[in-house]
């Protein structure tokens, strides 16, 4: 219990008494730097010969430490620039000189390097010093699924005709200032008419209106796509690295405004019923997934599926790409959970929308003894040691729900706004790296009184 001793010696100072999650964590980085090994690689790059440290870049340790101060108090990189010059524990957490503190842009630079893979093995550690403190013991096991939106406006046809046309424009003006003779027509203003129209089209007839709005939009569309075309051809005639940058982009846009051509065409032409999988939900974030839940309204963004156990702490986080059944979940989970930590829990416990024969059958023979599905069909029926057991497992499954709540809204991530789905994913686990730091504060807390 080396931990519970040093942090009791530092809950004597008054700045680490009244911020106990900094006290925590300040306590594992000292007693663990092994845990700065899992990052370095990727926040020094190619930079090997680089000095890290005050007079160059922050070192490893205050760009991880600033990593979890940003996420615990739920700061944008410009508040946690000010947070380093107004806040005692945040100078005195990151180790920096008050008077000469980092810009937001070298935390940006470098926290971002950070991948998911990396972050994964972090959350993996840290409940692992849990478990050797006794917070956690895995004899029990909770498992639920959750969407995260990715941060978009609600997509239409209409909408993603507009933005492909307006970027098309941004495009186009850009590539015109670098180089000469790149002409093109536009047609904002009339896309931005028949935009409008689109949207409030009412009244008898509304479907013949539409689709006829909908034919001038992507003739316009259409003609767009020939500007970018025509302004591709001039590459051969360039040399400099960013104009040649630029044209990528565009021949990679154009490909994008191909695709949603193509699903508007399709759908608001021909009345076809486009499947999810051939469509772009957003030009923005492409990786964006169509989420549906049981009944339940639709939602743009990721699945997120989360194990659990009986001290709060999230085990296992997995970001997932595209609408994967809750029943193929379950035996993936298991196996991870085995893989990281070298144990198979007594009891697992999950509810009806991960049931099945296999996955019970799966779970018995991984060694499991108690399997519980909150609701179950047909002949298929809950392996337990008692009926009173089952009940038990049943309640305490649904407090995985309460841990979901207390992540989204402590941490803000009902809606992630980092850019691209590596960051998506990256974001995730940095919410649940300090949701569980939080826990093993409140456990460590539990354990003075």
């Amino acid at each position: 219990m080396k931990l519970f001793t040093d942090l009791k010696l530092k809950f004597e100072q008054p700045n680490w008494a009244k911020n106990p999650e900094f006290g925590l964590i300040d306590t594992i980085l000292e007693q663990h730097p092994e845990l700065l090994d899992i990052v370095k690689d990727e926040i020094i790059g190619n930079n090997k010969n680089v000095g890290f440290g005050r007079g160059d870049v922050p070192s490893v340790e205050q760009i991880l430490r600033a990593a979890i101060y940003k996420e615990l108090k739920n700061l944008s990189y410009r508040e946690l620039d000010y947070h380093q010059e107004d806040s005692r524990i945040c100078a005195l957490f990151l180790k920096i000189d008050e008077l000469h503190p980092y810009s937001f842009q070298m935390y940006q630079k470098y926290i971002s390097r950070i991948s998911s893979d990396s972050l994964n093995k972090l959350l993996i550690e840290l409940n692992k010093i849990a478990i050797q403190e006794g917070f956690e013991d895995l004899s029990k096991i909770r498992q639920d699924s959750t969407v995260v939106e990715s941060n978009i406006h609600y997509p239409t046809n209409n909408s993603l005709v507009w933005d492909c046309i307006k970027e098309s424009h941004k495009l186009l003006e850009k590539l015109s200032i670098e180089v000469e003779g790149i002409n093109y027509r536009n047609y904002l203003k009339s896309a931005k008419k028949t935009y409008y129209k689109i949207n409030n089209v009412k009244g008898k007839g509304k479907k013949d209106k539409t689709q006829e709005l909908f034919k001038n939009q992507l003739i316009i569309f259409t003609k767009t796509i020939n500007n970018l075309s025509n302004a591709v051809k001039k590459k051969s005639s360039c040399s400099s690295f960013k104009t040649l940058k630029l044209f990528f982009e565009i021949e990679s846009f154009i490909y994008i405004c191909k695709k949603v051509y193509s699903q508007t065409e399709r759908k608001e032409i021909k009345g076809e019923s486009v499947p999810s999988s051939e469509k772009i939900f957003s030009i923005y974030e492409l990786h964006t997934n169509i989420i549906v839940k049981g009944s339940r309204e639709i939602k743009f963004g990721h699945k997120v599926d989360l194990s659990g156990g009986k001290s709060n702490l999230i085990l296992l986080c997995r970001t997932l790409n595209g609408n994967v059944p809750d029943s193929k979940l379950y035996q993936s989970a298991l196996e991870e959970i085995e893989e990281n930590y070298n144990r198979i829990p007594i009891s697992y416990s999950t509810d009806g929308g991960f049931a099945s024969k296999d996955n019970m059958i799966f779970a018995k023979e991984k060694g499991v003894k108690n399997i519980v599905f909150n609701k179950i069909v047909g002949s298929l029926k809950n392996i337990v040691s008692s009926k009173s057991m089952e009940t038990r497992l049943k309640k305490w499954r649904s407090g995985i729900e309460a841990v979901i709540s207390n992540l989204k809204r402590g941490f803000d991530i009902r809606r992630v706004n980092w850019k691209g789905f590596a960051h998506f994913k990256a974001k995730v686990l940095w919410s649940v790296i300090a949701y569980n730091i939080r826990v093993m504060t409140g456990h460590m807390l539990a354990q003075f009184k």
